[in-house]
């Protein structure tokens, strides 16, 4: 009974599984490889979408979409699970972008939806739905609409 509530303790403190870090090449988040469940990649550099899509799935549940350019270079994140992810992992360098977006905002009050020139970032969620999307508007592909990322 008692490794139970350690085994519960330590997977509620352990960091997400993703290794998207928005602006920088696949695989550069910190998480450990083997709290993936699986990833698959599916390839979609045709004409139309020139960009590769990495899904992970998380431990607790939580899967992140990462997309990226031929360049090797992470341009957009989207995310969706029982919980928040590590934003600091998924976004990177973008960190503070996020965070001071968010201290401009009553805590509880609604989505978040931030917009400049460099970074854009929608989250939005509730306890046990947590979901979003953050890219980097001068890296999306000219034939890529953010809309259908998902």
């Amino acid at each position: 009974m008692n490794f139970v509530k350690v085994a519960l303790a330590v997977a509620g403190v352990l960091p997400l599984a993703s290794y998207a870090a928005l602006g920088g090449a696949p695989g550069t988040g910190a998480a450990p490889p083997s709290l993936l469940r699986s990833a698959v990649s599916l390839d979609t550099s045709t004409a139309v979408t020139p960009y590769t899509m990495r899904a992970s799935y998380g431990a607790d549940g939580v899967t992140i979409h990462e997309y990226v350019l031929p360049s090797n270079v992470v341009f957009a994140v989207t995310w969706q699970g029982p919980v928040r992810p590590d934003m600091s992992t998924l976004l990177g360098s973008y960190l503070p972008n996020f965070t001071n977006a968010a201290a401009g905002r009553a805590r509880g009050v609604g989505p978040m939806i931030e917009h400049n020139g460099e970074f854009h970032i929608e989250s939005a969620g509730r306890a046990g739905r947590f979901f979003g999307k953050a890219y980097l508007p001068r890296l999306v592909p000219a034939n890529v609409r953010v809309e259908q990322l998902q």
